[in-house]
């Protein structure tokens, strides 16, 4: 099997920190405290989506209407990516260009929801009268919520891109098998370019009641990611935050053949799923580290999620790991976006090493149930 260089030619972005990969730098170098909504889904904090002209990526009034807030961010950061890559206007690039999404499901209905629950109660013969307003009530999509895939299925429209396309589920773990998967394609010879990526959308009650019940959620104020790795349980866990990130990736010689410039070398995306104890994710993330071959990386993008006990573990592992290189948690930057989270700490990676700021930089993503992964990113 052959295997060639795989390189990343343009990424999108949008999240608290703002739009495009120059907004997302700038805050990363600033350090400054990511923009947080305390307020609105009190007692939990959201790290809120940025105003955004969605005509600029969306220009049908019609596709805007009809996609839900996480399917807009995609399609506007997608767009982003394909402009950043100069393509945003080649038919023929699009064409051949496969799209590899990680993404959850879409919104409820809340209206739906309440309104057959709210029936349910009095309802004389409760099954009669759930499946009637089940078969009724329902959105043409079939479901109560808007289905992933139909992310793919609206870049593929607004955008042009006609090539295959799949979708991941599964929470962080899904984000880096997008990526693993599209890497391993391209630098196999099986496809020449893809388009891979996700997006999030923080501000739903739904999604803020599913990890309460869990208990991972973070309490009151905002504070830094690793901060929280050994306080209390309310205190301690995650930050959600409305993102999307897209890349475009492509073999060395497809990128040099059309004279497009490449950010950064995509040169390792390994995955794993330990049994969580005490010790697993030092363990996963050590053999991960090899299997990528990670060396001396200026920095280290930790997708570390804030939840007590396996934040802490990995931010002692990678003092460990990268001695002496900078360890910057991406939740500090635009929250906690699940299956968002490799792509956007491998664009941000291609980002400082397009700008000098790092020849080597390791992305980290340690899932908050389960799901480990690791991306190397050079010059």
């Amino acid at each position: 099997m052959s295997s060639r260089e795989v390189v990343v030619t343009g990424v999108g972005l949008v999240s608290c920190a703002g739009e495009g990969l120059d907004a997302h730098l700038g805050a990363f170098e600033a350090g400054t405290p990511p923009r947080t909504d305390t307020e609105t889904f009190a007692p939990y904090p959201v790290h809120p989506a940025p105003a955004l002209a969605w005509d600029g990526q969306i220009p049908k009034k019609s596709d805007q209407r009809q996609m839900e807030a996480w399917q807009r961010l995609g399609v506007y950061a997608a767009g982003l990516a394909l402009e950043a890559a100069g393509v945003k206007d080649d038919a023929a690039f699009k064409a051949a260009l496969h799209l590899v999404v990680a993404c959850g499901g879409g919104e409820r209905d809340y209206a739906v929801d309440g309104a057959i629950l709210t029936g349910l109660r009095d309802a004389a013969d409760p099954g009669a009268y759930l499946n009637e307003h089940l078969l009724n009530d329902l959105r043409p999509t079939l479901f109560l919520a808007q289905l992933s895939n139909l992310l793919a299925g609206n870049i593929s429209i607004v955008h042009g891109v006609t090539g295959a396309s799949r979708t991941f589920m599964g929470e962080e773990a899904a984000g880096v098998d997008a990526l693993r998967i599209a890497h391993a394609r391209i630098a196999a010879g099986q496809n020449d370019a893809m388009l891979v990526g996700g997006s999030y959308n923080a501000e739903r009650p739904d999604v803020l009641v599913v990890h309460e019940m869990g208990g991972y959620l973070r309490h009151g104020e905002y504070r830094p990611v690793f901060a929280r790795a050994g306080e209390s349980e309310k205190a301690g866990g995650f930050i959600l935050g409305s993102c999307a990130a897209f890349l475009v990736l492509e073999s060395a010689a497809h990128a040099t053949a059309r004279g497009a410039t490449a950010l950064a070398r995509l040169a390792a995306v390994e995955s794993d799923r330990t049994r969580r104890a005490t010790g697993s994710v030092s363990e996963s993330l050590a053999s991960l580290w090899g299997k990528a071959g990670i060396e001396r990386p200026g920095a280290v993008l930790s997708g570390a999620t804030g939840v007590p006990g396996i934040t802490a573990e990995e931010r002692a592992a990678l003092a460990q790991l990268a001695p002496g290189a900078r360890i910057a948690a991406l939740g500090d930057l635009a929250g906690h976006g699940m299956e968002v989270v490799a792509p956007l700490g491998a664009a941000i990676a291609a980002g400082l090493v397009s700008r000098g700021r790092a020849s080597e930089v390791a992305v980290t993503t340690v899932g908050h149930r389960r799901g480990e992964g690791v991306v190397r990113v050079v010059a």
